[in-house]
């Protein structure tokens, strides 16, 4: 790791260095008065620093909403097929993301890669740079610490600028990091001595993540699921905006002799998710769906996969409309 600064004028040239490059800038941009999301920018002046979180994560750089797997055409008994060319997808630099969204790619390279390499979930984190910004502020929905993380952590970022007097201090962490640093050399100064932890937020412990995993290892069958579950309207918005989930249904999009196979976004929250074709379904209650999104986050990502499937970011908590806090269940459990 790599130590620098940059001020904010400077900041502001070497992005639109990168943008004058030809590389896809996505960052937070205000939506309205209140919102907060990611969006492609074409100048630094449009990014947001002053928000505590985006109300989408950064996930579908990788794992977009949705996304065609291929194409078809059917002419004279051939079927001319078209497969995705990753040699076709952008340079992306996402700026900005905190490190709860940077940590999420971990835990969603893991399902994608558990037992057979996704090559459109590859091909584009190939293609992604990660330039997090360090959390100097909380609020009530945001956990991070409880689950291993923190307002500063670096897994799974490029680079990191932690917010300075007069600047930020830039951690270079990874080879991608250092390419996106030479592509503007001269916006870079000697790192200044700053100490990164005086100026992150401050995050107590709202449970103990290694305690929680235990109980749900014996939990299967108890009665909180059916008390934490009781208001949920299966609604599916807490799925959507975290930035682990990666829950997805294959839809065809067929029109006579030609079409495309689509990946979309889905939730295990869903009352059709389980459903079989007999009509069977082995969740076929809101509480047994609520006991499997908790249950495959906190048990059985980190006994299959050795890692968690939650960061802490709170955005499924801020998304609920029925106030569904799971830092809360967790502490209850």
């Amino acid at each position: 790791m790599e130590k620098r600064f940059i001020s904010q004028p400077s900041l502001v040239r070497w992005l639109d260095k990168l943008n004058s490059e030809g590389k896809h800038l996505y960052a937070p941009v205000k939506k309205g008065s209140e919102r907060v999301d990611f969006g492609r920018i074409s100048s630094a002046d449009q990014i947001s620093f002053d928000h505590v979180q985006t109300t989408q994560s950064a996930k579908s750089v990788a794992f977009p909403r949705t996304e065609v797997l291929f194409s078809y055409q059917k002419e004279k008994g051939k079927v001319q097929l078209d497969n995705f060319d990753p040699e076709k997808m952008l340079s992306t630099v996402v700026f900005g993301l905190h490190p709860c969204d940077a940590a999420a790619f971990n835990p969603l390279t893991a399902i994608f890669s558990w037992d057979s390499r996704d090559e459109l979930y590859d091909a584009r984190l190939e293609r992604t740079f990660i330039v997090t910004l360090s959390c100097t502020k909380a609020d009530e929905s945001c956990f991070c610490t409880s689950v291993n993380g923190g307002p500063g952590n670096t897994a799974g970022s490029d680079i990191q600028l932690t917010p300075v007097k007069e600047g930020f201090l830039v951690e270079i962490l990874t080879e991608k990091g250092m390419t996106l640093v030479k592509a503007g050399e001269d916006c870079f100064e000697a790192d200044r001595g700053d100490v990164k932890e005086d100026y992150l937020a401050k995050l107590p412990l709202k449970f103990d993540v290694k305690a929680v995993q235990e109980r749900l290892n014996t939990a299967f069958d108890s009665p909180i699921w059916k008390k934490q579950s009781q208001r949920c309207l299966g609604c599916g918005a807490c799925a959507f905006v975290c930035p682990t989930c990666a829950c997805f249904d294959i839809q065809e999009d067929a029109h006579g002799s030609k079409g495309k196979r689509l990946r979309c976004w889905d939730s295990c929250g869903f009352a059709l998710f389980t459903l079989h074709t007999s009509g069977h379904n082995p969740r076929e209650v809101q509480a047994q769906r609520w006991r499997q999104r908790l249950l495959h986050k906190f048990s059985y990502m980190p006994e299959r996969l050795s890692v968690r499937g939650c960061t802490g970011c709170g955005r499924c908590s801020r998304a609920c409309p029925v106030d569904m806090n799971i830092s809360e269940h967790l502490s209850s459990i």
